[in-house]
């Protein structure tokens, strides 16, 4: 009797750094995805993007262990993208150096990586890559086109206005004050993690916050600041999506305005994370559903997290949705999975799966 042959192991490719300002996030995501990643299941790839657009391939985990910016080290080599009649393939500028794989994981927080940017250009090559498409990513990254999607399918958001830099001098605090009221927030259009947001209760901190804003994108977001609880759902699938059991995140009110980019990264004490939220299971369902139809409307694949406000009066309201999520060992997405029975390292093995399984489909498509 023939001894069965060994199952393949997967080629991943793990895309992380960028030239956004979460640069510094992405590569503590991506080195927990690689620590996740069974080696007896995948061969594993790191492709490190720098601030400034270089692509080099790292030639081990060393490259990941210092969580500041990728570098051209003496480990990395540039590299470039071609397809051979067996998939694509990493050609390294060191020949020797050249591999194969399946799949890309793109752990690119931010613009030029969750914005539908790299998903085109794989997309056009031709390659398996886990999360959202080009519509769902471009559509959830842009703050203002995506609470415009969602109004239109009668989803609550809060009330906001958007200003592009071209108009910058049009608008007043005196405007924005008898529109949305005090205080607002005043965040970048095309950004996550909190990088570029201000907290404004008057004219002189809303003209800071537009400056500080408008330094990261041209067209930034003003919302009405909303008293409520910050809950968070995670969304897993392709054309049948799951709901994860909610969190809800508790702010350290005492030593942070509002949950910064200092209070989830710098402050190891700067929010409590309750998973599971103390909601009733009425509020769990209304979540959930929720979730699913915000996931659903922006066109959105493989993976999401869906921030929510719950008022005191009950009614809830979608903050945004991330398409990219974090993977750092603070973030809620796969802590939320791992709340709701999917360990890390499954989280991961079906990310991947669903993102061959939607290649496979849309192969056969006309």
């Amino acid at each position: 009797m023939k001894k069965k042959a060994r199952s393949k192991k997967i080629r991943v490719a793990i895309l992380y750094g960028g030239q956004s300002a979460e640069h510094e996030v992405s590569i503590v995501s991506a080195r927990n995805i690689y620590a996740a990643l069974d080696k007896k299941k995948y061969i594993v790839s790191l492709i490190g993007i720098t601030k400034e657009g270089r692509w080099y391939l790292q030639d081990d985990i060393l490259a990941l262990e210092d969580s500041g910016r990728i570098q051209r080290a003496s480990r990395a080599t540039n590299i470039a993208l071609i397809l051979s009649g067996q998939g694509p393939v990493i050609h390294s500028d060191t020949a020797v150096n050249c591999r194969e794989f399946d799949v890309v994981f793109p752990v690119l927080h931010g613009p030029f990586g969750e914005d539908g940017t790299v998903q085109g250009f794989l997309k056009l090559a031709g390659i398996p890559f886990v999360g959202s498409g080009v519509l769902g990513s471009a559509v959830g990254m842009d703050k203002d086109v995506m609470k415009r999607l969602l109004r239109e399918a009668h989803i609550p958001v809060a009330r906001s206005l958007t200003v592009e830099s071209r108009n910058r001098s049009r608008v007043s605090f005196a405007k924005v004050k008898q529109a949305l009221g005090t205080p607002v927030f005043v965040k970048p259009a095309n950004l996550g993690s909190s990088v570029g947001i201000s907290k404004a209760r008057d004219k002189k901190e809303f003209e800071a916050a537009l400056t500080k804003a408008f330094a990261f994108d041209t067209k930034v977001l003003i919302e009405e600041y909303i008293d409520g609880r910050e809950i968070e759902c995670a969304v897993l699938g392709n054309e049948h999506p799951e709901a994860s059991i909610p969190g809800e995140i508790i702010p350290d009110t005492a030593k942070h305005d509002f949950y910064s980019y200092e209070a989830k990264y710098s402050d190891a004490n700067g929010a409590v994370l309750v998973i599971p939220a103390k909601l009733t299971k009425a509020e769990v369902k209304k979540v959930q559903s929720l979730a699913l139809q915000t996931f659903a409307v922006l066109g959105c694949e493989g993976m999401a997290r869906v921030d929510f406000f719950l008022k005191k009066d009950g009614s809830l309201l979608v903050n945004e949705i991330n398409t990219i999520p974090g993977f750092t060992s603070i973030s809620m997405y796969p802590k939320l999975w791992e709340a709701s029975g999917i360990p890390y390292g499954e989280l991961i093995d079906r990310l991947i799966a669903l993102a061959i399984e939607r290649f496979k489909k849309e192969s056969h498509l006309k």
